[in-house]
C-alpha cells in the first residue's frame, strides 16, 4: 500500500496539515481507494471525516455525503473550504436561489464532495441530477441510523442502497459510526447491502475522559459545584426533557453562569443562534435535550454532564463524546436518580406510539429498548470500572482497572456478600419468580405493606431475614445479581425477578459472590488535569486571541482556523519561517497561506520581548 498512500499522504499535508494517518485511517483510505466498500466504527474525534474526505479528492469524480443533520453538514462544509478543498452542502437551509445554484455547480463539476439529508436521495429531481453526474462514492455517516435496533434509528436511512442501485454505476459505498454493537455492525452491513465491506473497529477508549457517576440528594446544587469548579470551560448539559432544560438554563443564569438553551420547542432562528453562541465560543455553556450536538464539530468543550440518565449507553457515549474532541483531559459526569428510569421508560413508550410498524415489530423494538436501558441503569450502579463497563458493552476487552473513572479513583473496600446473594435468590424462588425488585426487597426487609399481605409473602422463611439493611442496600443486592447473570428481569411494564442457571453456582456449589462497597473515607473526585508540559501560557493565549479575531473576520468557528494542539505545538517549536511553521502538525499549505504570516508575526514579537531572545 505504500506506492499508492503517498497521493492521500500528499493531499493530507497539503489540505490539512498532518503529516500521516491516525492509527486506522490510512486502511479505510486505502481499502476505499482500491474499491472496496467499507463499515468503519472509529469512536468520536478518532477523524473519520478525514477517511472519506481523502479518497474523494483522490477519486475521479463526486463523493456524496449522507448526513443527517444540517449542523453536521454545515460545519463539514465550512471546514473544507477553509482547507482549500471544494465542497457544498444541499438542504433545506438553502434558499430556491442557493440550491439552484449550488446544483449548477454540481453539475459543472466544482465539487469534489457533496452533503446530502437521506431525504433528498429520495426526491426526483435529486435522483436525475445523481443519474448525470459521475459518482464515486457514496459516504454514509451516522451509520448506526440504518438499524433498526440501533439507538437512532431513521426510517430514511432505509432508501440508501435502492438510491445506489438506481445510478448507471454503483459507487463504492463507506459506512461510518462511533457507536455500534456487534449485532448493530450486522445489520448495517446489511441493510446498506455493503459487498464484502473491509470491517474497522478501531477501539472505543477514549483514554482523555474521565467518567464519572453521581447520586446526589439534589442535582441542582451538584450540578451548581460542578459548574463552579470548571468556571471559563466550556461544556454541554443534557436533560432529558424540555421542562428541564427550560428550568435548568434558568437556575444557572439566576446563579451567574452564562448559559444557554436548546431543545426542539424553540423557534428555529433562536435554536440557530443559541448553537453558534456556543460553537463559536460567545456563550460556554449550553443546556440541551439530545436534539443537540450530533455533528457538533467542537474540540474544546471540557466537560458534559448529563442531568438525567439517558435511555441506552449508545447514546451516553456518543453524547458525553462530544468532551475532549481536541485530546486534551475533558470531564463525562452522570447525575443518576432513580426517577430517571420511569421517564426514560415514558419516552420508550412515547416513541414507540409514533414509529411506523406492525404491532410485531413495535413490540420487539420496545423490547431492545427496555433492554438497553437496563444495561444503562446498571452502569449507574456498578461499582467496577466505568471505562471497562463501557467498552465491555461495546464487546472491547480491557483491564478492569483504568485509573481515570470515579471508580477506579474512588475509596472501595471489597466485600463476600455471598449470604445476602442466597437470601435474595431463595426469596425470588420460593415467591415463584412472580414479583419485582421492589416487592422482593419489601419481603426481605419484613415489611407490612398492602402488596406482601395481599400475596400473604410475610409466610415466606425469608421474610423479614435481611431487616437490618436500608431498602437501597436491598435494592443494590439485587442489582448485582442482575448485573452478574445470576438473576434475569423480564421486560414487561411491570419487570419479574427469576433465577438464570448461574444461580446455582452460588446457591449450591459454594461460589462466592464479592461486592466492592463505597467505605466511609471516601473522597470527592477530581479529573486529571490536561499536560500542557512547557508550552509559554502567554503566547498560547496571544496565539488564541489571534485565533479568535481570524475566525471572527471569516464567520467560523476558531477551531477551523487552528486546533489547541496545533497552537500548542507552534509554542513549542517557535517557528521562525513558513517552511518551519508548515512542519507543524494541523498546518496545511491552504492555512499556511491565509494565515501563517499572522501567526509568525505574533510569535517574533512575543520572542523579542523575552529576556534571552
Amino acid at each position: 500500500m505504500g506506492v499508492i498512500m503517498d497521493l492521500p499522504r500528499g493531499l493530507l499535508k497539503q489540505h490539512f496539515g498532518y503529516s500521516d494517518f491516525r492509527p486506522g485511517q490510512g486502511e479505510v483510505v486505502g481499502e476505499l481507494l482500491s474499491g472496496r466498500d467499507v463499515l468503519s466504527v472509529m469512536p468520536t474525534g478518532a477523524g473519520k471525516s478525514i477517511c472519506y474526505q481523502i479518497p474523494a479528492l483522490c477519486m475521479e469524480g463526486l463523493t456524496l455525503v449522507v448526513s443527517p443533520l444540517i449542523s453536521l453538514m454545515k460545519d463539514q462544509v465550512e471546514g473544507l473550504i477553509q482547507a482549500g478543498v471544494p465542497a457544498a452542502y444541499l438542504n433545506s437551509s438553502l434558499t430556491e436561489r442557493q440550491f439552484g445554484l449550488a446544483l449548477r455547480n454540481a453539475r459543472m463539476g466544482k465539487y469534489k464532495l457533496i452533503y446530502v439529508a437521506p431525504e433528498r436521495l429520495e426526491t426526483a429531481s435529486f435522483l436525475a441530477f445523481a443519474r448525470e453526474a459521475s459518482i464515486s462514492m457514496v459516504a454514509v455517516d451516522e451509520a448506526h441510523c440504518v438499524s433498526q435496533w440501533g439507538q437512532d434509528f431513521r426510517p430514511s436511512y432505509l432508501n440508501i442502497p435502492s438510491f445506489t442501485a438506481a445510478l448507471p454505476h454503483r459507487p463504492v459505498v463507506a459506512a461510518f459510526t462511533a457507536t455500534a454493537t456487534p449485532e448493530v455492525r450486522e445489520d448495517i452491513i446489511r441493510q446498506l447491502e455493503l459487498r464484502e465491506p473491509f470491517l474497522l473497529v478501531s477501539g472505543f477508549d477514549r483514554p482523555n475522559l474521565f467518567w464519572e457517576i453521581q447520586t446526589p440528594r439534589s442535582k441542582r446544587e451538584a450540578l451548581l459545584a460542578f459548574m463552579r469548579a470548571h468556571e471559563g470551560e466550556s461544556g454541554i448539559v443534557y436533560c432529558s426533557t424540555r421542562k428541564n432544560v427550560e428550568e435548568v438554563c434558568v437556575f444557572l443564569q439566576e446563579r451567574g453562569i452564562i448559559a444557554t438553551r436548546y431543545h426542539a420547542g424553540l423557534e428555529p432562528t433562536e435554536r440557530n443562534q443559541n448553537q453558534e453562541g456556543f460553537v463559536y465560543g460567545s456563550t460556554q455553556v449550553i443546556v440541551a435535550t439530545n436534539a443537540f450536538g450530533m455533528g457538533i464539530d467542537k474540540p474544546d468543550v471540557r466537560y458534559v454532564v448529563h442531568y438525567n440518565m439517558p435511555k441506552d449507553l449508545e447514546s451516553y457515549y456518543q453524547e458525553a463524546g462530544r468532551a475532549g474532541r481536541d485530546g486534551d483531559a475533558a470531564h463525562c459526569l452522570l447525575l443518576y436518580s432513580a426517577a430517571d428510569i420511569q421517564t426514560n421508560r415514558f419516552l420508550i413508550e412515547l416513541q414507540d406510539k409514533e414509529t411506523e410498524g406492525d404491532e410485531e415489530e413495535r413490540a420487539e423494538r420496545v423490547k431492545q429498548d427496555l433492554a438497553r436501558l437496563k444495561q444503562m441503569t446498571y452502569y449507574c450502579h456498578t461499582t467496577d470500572c466505568l471505562r471497562h463497563y463501557i467498552l465491555r458493552y461495546f464487546g472491547e476487552q480491557t483491564q478492569e482497572y483504568c485509573g481515570n473513572c470515579g471508580n477506579c479513583r474512588a475509596y472501595f473496600e471489597e466485600r463476600d456478600v455471598t449470604e445476602d446473594a442466597q437470601k435474595v435468590m431463595s426469596c425470588i424462588k420460593r415467591a415463584g419468580e412472580r414479583f419485582g425488585s421492589s416487592t422482593i426487597a419489601d419481603v426481605l426487609r419484613g415489611a407490612q405493606n398492602e402488596r406482601v399481605v395481599k400475596w400473604q409473602l410475610q409466610k415466606l422463611p425469608t421474610y423479614g431475614t435481611m431487616s437490618s439493611m436500608s431498602r437501597d442496600e436491598v435494592l443494590g443486592r439485587i442489582r448485582l445479581l442482575l448485573e452478574r447473570g445470576y438473576l434475569t428481569q423480564d421486560g414487561g411494564p411491570y419487570p419479574t425477578l427469576a433465577l438464570t442457571p448461574k444461580a446455582g453456582d452460588i446457591l449450591f456449589r459454594g461460589e462466592k459472590l464479592i461486592a466492592r462497597v463505597k467505605a466511609p473515607a471516601d473522597k470527592a473526585v477530581t479529573r486529571q488535569d490536561a499536560q500542557t508540559g512547557d508550552v509559554p501560557g502567554e503566547l498560547y493565549e496571544r496565539l488564541q486571541q489571534l485565533r479568535q479575531q481570524l475566525a471572527k473576520r471569516l464567520g467560523v468557528p476558531a477551531y477551523v482556523v487552528f486546533s489547541n494542539e496545533t497552537l500548542r505545538e507552534m509554542c513549542r517549536r517557535l517557528p521562525r519561517t513558513e517552511r518551519e511553521l508548515l512542519k507543524v502538525s494541523g498546518v496545511g499549505e491552504q492555512k499556511l497561506k491565509k494565515f501563517g504570516r499572522a501567526f509568525l508575526d505574533a510569535m517574533e514579537t512575543w520572542r523579542a520581548k523575552q529576556p534571552n531572545a
